[in-house]
């Protein structure tokens, strides 16, 4: 332990360091004349913008550009958010293009005119991608016969690009390697002439295939945010190549393939957002739009896909989280619920986790992560894994877990999904093992969790909650011995006889960024057993 707390510290004092030096070089003379080696091509290919409304929310009011006050655009003080999205120029997509050209080109000028030097704010790899992808994508908007603006038009493009090759592989987030990656193979693909930037492009792409999609084609994080993510760019890639008449390679036809089917799987199969891992409400009616009039078409009947679990019939939904924790920078995102479980009756969320707090500069993000917010067993109020919080990522997973014995039934009359996880091992000698049941033809659930420890010498308190809607009524029976649930219009009954259960508030945050308060019924108890079974049952009334 005192070692790996000196490696984490020299590792810390170490990529400090290393930053230090990188930004004193970033705003160097040296630097920026390196980035500014550009070259005399011309700008052949021009991108169609309508091939990225898969990630651009288009607005049906088009703005002109004269209603922006241009004299003052750069030299207001606005708070970060504001910014970002002021320099990435993704508004431009809501522009008429019946806007005056000449201004345009004006603003743009603006900002070169004060950017023209790296400055670690707007230069910002993220902010940097996107802008030139979205100058390159609007050149309807942008690009004329003037000469002069058309040279420091293209200057700026390649210096730009200059810079993300020189930083994409410094970048710590996977998602900005991946829109990085994008605008570097765009820029290749519009000034034909260069293979410098197309080449080294598509070598990062591979990179990161190899480096976070793993061999089944899913993200290696088991993140399905970043799965439709990932689907979203090398679809965009793909028609870009295909757009500008250069042949498609191999290797991102394969990656769409592999990527759609599990997206076919997690979503398209059952059409609702399964609150595992970072995953909140989404909503992929308009990818899918996106998909069918570009004619993509995926199909996937497999029950088991990334660790997840998923049985259906036409009424009900069981999914599980029966994969392991990822490693490394790919777990900044993962939230520890190991066979947790969400149930879908007729469309509507029965069982669900908590859902994922993705702002990482609040506190909310941690607890988002937290065992007790899944709906799953939780001993001693301990998560299932630990976590240790670096700067530049998060909170990544320190002490992870791995998943044994699973097994999945899927017949017409009966379901089952088991699975065990050592997580508790280490610090509480106990392995957690959750077999489900359903009976279709009862329309009952039947649980069982056990916990298995390798000796009882001392007791220990364990938890099991099981986390509702927040549109969910709950009421206690008399009895104390059961709960009942109203979910709409359906009645459902939880209960088990051995054990005390009770009704907690809770929060919930499946919409992106924000929390409601819900109910969460939840079972307690303290074992002394070398094995301690627990059984409940959710059955429709």
């Amino acid at each position: 332990m005192i070692i790996k707390k000196f490696l984490d510290s020299f590792s810390l004092i170490y990529f400090n360091l290393k930053n230090y030096i990188n930004k004193i070089y970033q705003n160097s003379n040296l630097y920026d004349k390196k980035i500014s080696k550009t070259y005399s091509n011309t700008f052949n290919y021009k991108p169609s913008p309508h091939l990225l409304s898969s990630l651009i929310k288009y607005q049906k009011k088009k703005y002109k550009i004269e209603d922006f006050s241009l004299e003052s655009i750069w030299t207001n003080n606005i708070n970060s958010k504001d910014y970002k999205k002021l320099n990435n120029f993704f508004w431009f997509f809501s522009l008429d293009l019946k806007s005056s050209r000449k201004a345009v080109q004006s603003l743009i000028v603006s900002w070169i005119n004060n950017n023209n030097k790296y400055d670690n704010r707007s230069w910002d790899f993220d902010l940097t991608s996107k802008r030139v992808i979205s100058w390159l994508s609007n050149h309807e908007l942008i690009y004329d016969n003037d000469r002069e603006f058309k040279i420091k038009f293209d200057s700026i493009i390649q210096k730009q690009a200059n810079h993300l090759l020189n930083e994409i592989k410094n970048s710590k987030i996977f998602e900005n390697k991946m829109i990085g990656c994008a605008a570097i193979i765009l820029t290749g693909l519009a000034y034909q002439n260069n293979k410098i930037y197309l080449d080294n492009g598509l070598s990062f792409l591979r990179k990161i295939i190899k480096t976070s999609i793993d061999n089944n084609g899913f993200p290696k994080s088991r993140n399905i945010k970043q799965l439709s993510f990932y689907l979203k760019y090398f679809i965009l890639i793909r028609e870009w190549f295909k757009e500008s008449q250069n042949k498609i390679p191999e290797f991102i036809d394969e990656t769409i393939y592999y990527l759609g089917i599990n997206y076919a799987s997690i979503w398209q199969n059952i059409k609702h957002d399964i609150l595992f891992n970072g995953n909140y409400i989404s909503n992929n009616d308009e990818f899918d739009q996106y998909l069918k009039r570009f004619n993509y078409t995926f199909k996937n009947e497999s029950k088991e896909i990334a660790g997840y679990a998923i049985l259906k019939n036409k009424k009900i939904i069981l999914a599980m989280d029966v994969g392991p924790s990822p490693i490394g920078p790919q777990s900044n995102d993962y939230q520890s619920g190991a066979l947790s479980f969400e149930i879908i009756s007729n469309g509507k969320k029965l069982i669900s986790n908590s859902g994922y707090f993705a702002n990482k500069q609040n506190k909310l993000n941690k607890l988002s992560k937290s065992t007790a917010l899944q709906s799953t067993l939780v001993i001693e109020d301990y998560s299932s894994c630990s976590f240790k919080k670096l700067k530049s990522l998060g909170y990544l997973v320190d002490q992870g877990l791995k998943i044994m014995n699973k097994n999945i039934v899927f017949e017409d009359n009966y379901w089952k999904i088991s699975a065990s996880h050592d997580g508790y091992l280490k610090k509480f000698g106990s392995i957690h093992n959750r077999e489900i049941e359903f009976y279709p033809e009862q329309t009952k659930f039947v649980g069982i969790d056990k916990i298995v420890r390798k000796n009882k010498d001392k007791n220990v308190k364990f938890d099991i909650r099981f986390h509702l809607d927040p549109d969910s009524k709950v009421m206690k029976t008399q009895d104390n011995r059961s709960i009942l649930i109203e979910l709409e219009n359906e009645g459902w009954k939880f209960s088990c006889d051995k054990f005390n259960i009770n009704i907690d508030n809770g929060l919930y945050f499946g919409n992106k960024n924000s929390y409601k308060e819900n109910h969460n019924i939840f079972i307690s108890g303290i074992t002394h057993e070398t094995e301690q079974v627990i059984k409940w049952e959710i059955t429709r009334l």
